[in-house]
């Protein structure tokens, strides 16, 4: 993990953690590691949305397997910092997956609840295989024995926004991946 360095990119980070362009050759390598894993097998890509939309829309551009692609939605942080106990499903599959290869995508594995409960939620649909790919792992929070099956980059215990993380559904569309300065996260005004 490169040292930590004040951001130029946003006033509202205090450190950025992985910068635009790291983005990208991991993505390329990603791509190249997911191909290989799968074969000539078509993929049925499965977003865990809104924080994955961005890391899978750049991620299946990097992979040169057949995809079919659906989006799930799972709340657990709501407008905080913390995971908030079990992670609910609001929006589930419209594909049938039984008898396919999923690969489930999300933007951070740190408890470990979110990919635990919806990969039960998959594997009781019948599918082929399911692996998991996320963009960050954060070991230090793990709750729940989870490992993914692909990694872009492990990160330390701070809190994150950009590339598709979020705070209160803000900072989604930052081109790195930053610290948030601690006095933003949670302002009175957002709550």
């Amino acid at each position: 993990m490169p040292k930590l360095k004040p951001s130029a990119t946003h006033a509202d980070l205090e450190t950025v953690l992985v910068s635009e362009s790291a983005i990208k050759r991991r993505l390329k390598k990603l791509g190249e590691d997911i191909s290989h894993a799968y074969g000539d097998e078509e993929i049925t890509v499965v977003a865990i949305i809104n924080g994955a939309i961005l890391f899978t829309a750049d991620l299946i551009r990097a992979i040169r397997n057949p995809i079919r692609l659906d989006c799930i939605r799972i709340s657990s942080y709501r407008n905080d910092t913390r995971s908030h106990g079990r992670p609910q499903l609001l929006h589930s599959l419209q594909l049938d997956i039984a008898n396919r290869h999923v690969l489930l995508i999300d933007d951070i594995l740190d408890t470990g609840k979110t990919l635990a409960v919806v990969v039960e939620m998959i594997k009781k649909q019948s599918p082929a295989s399911v692996r998991t790919c996320v963009l960050l792992d954060k070991i230090g929070r793990r709750e729940v024995e989870f490992e993914a099956d692909f990694v872009g980059f492990q990160i330390p215990d701070r809190f994150v926004v950009g590339y598709g993380l979020d705070f209160a559904e803000r900072y989604r569309n930052l081109p790195c991946i930053g610290v948030l300065k601690p006095h933003l996260q949670n302002p009175p005004e957002w709550a």
